[in-house]
Order: C-alpha cells, then structure tokens, then sequence
C-alpha cells in the first residue's frame, strides 16, 4: 500500500517582494491601511527586470509618495507565508534600510492614495504599531542596524 504525498496547500500563489524601512533621525515611517485595520511597511512585487534593491526603491516611492530615498543598508530576507482571499500566498520578501534624503514628493496613484496614509512613529512606536510579526522583526533589524552605527 502506498501513500500518496498530498500537499498542505496544493497551489499556492509564490512570488517575490521588495521593500523599505525609511527613517529620518529618530522616525520611521510607516503606512496605515485603514481599509484592512494594518498598519505596515512599503513593500510590492518585484517586476521583471528589477533587482531586489531597484524594487524596494520603486515600490517605497510609489506607496510613500517621497522621492528622495537612499538606500542605507540591506536587511535581509524572509519569507512570510498566509491565507487571502481564499488562496494560500508564498510571499518572499527583501527589506532596505532607507534615508529620507528631503521632503520632496511625487503624486502618488489614486489606488495608493486611497489604500496608504503616510505615518511617523518614533523607532520604538513603529516597532509596536506594525499589525505583522514578520515586519515588527525588520523594523527591529532596522533599528539595531542604526544604533549599532552610532
């Protein structure tokens, strides 16, 4: 008698992303998603083409509306796994440690505009507030990083 392997999730939807944690002196900001009750960091597919560090970039300014962002550090990367809208997602996720070089910002899509409110917290607030564990652990990677270069 054999058995037959049957996976948990047998078709689950993988894919890569990229993201930011932007800080300015002791602030990082954040996004609150109100329509979702989240509060999180930008992040977005990595198009085709794109690098990791290219992605975060583009998907940071994009979602953020800032325009001038630097990136610091690599943070590394994790992968998240969870349930949405009926499907079960493998997201693969790279972060970046990023400077606000000036305030200088670019109009934001209307889709961003309405999903994304921009928001400071301090490096201890925006640790709490962030809804997800698996981005809490990268705010926290982002504040050792800049304390540990202090």
């Amino acid at each position: 008698m054999s058995t037959q392997y049957k996976p948990a999730h047998p078709n689950p939807v993988t894919y890569r992303a990229a993201g930011g944690i932007v800080v300015e002196g002791a602030r990082m900001l954040l996004l609150d998603r109100p329509a979702r009750n989240e509060v999180r960091l930008p992040k977005g597919h990595i198009e085709t083409g794109e690098t990791d560090a290219m992605a975060a970039l583009r998907e940071t300014i994009e979602e953020t509306g800032y325009a001038d962002l630097a990136i610091v550090a690599d943070l590394g990367e994790q992968t998240v796994e969870f349930e949405y809208k009926g499907r079960h997602i493998i997201r693969h996720e790279h972060y970046f440690l990023m400077r606000l070089e000036s305030q200088r910002k670019i109009a934001r899509t209307e889709e961003d505009e309405a999903q994304f409110r921009v928001q400071w917290a301090t490096w201890e607030e925006a640790c709490a507030l962030l809804t997800y564990a698996a981005e809490q652990e990268m705010a926290r990677r982002a504040v050792h990083k800049l304390q540990s270069a202090s």
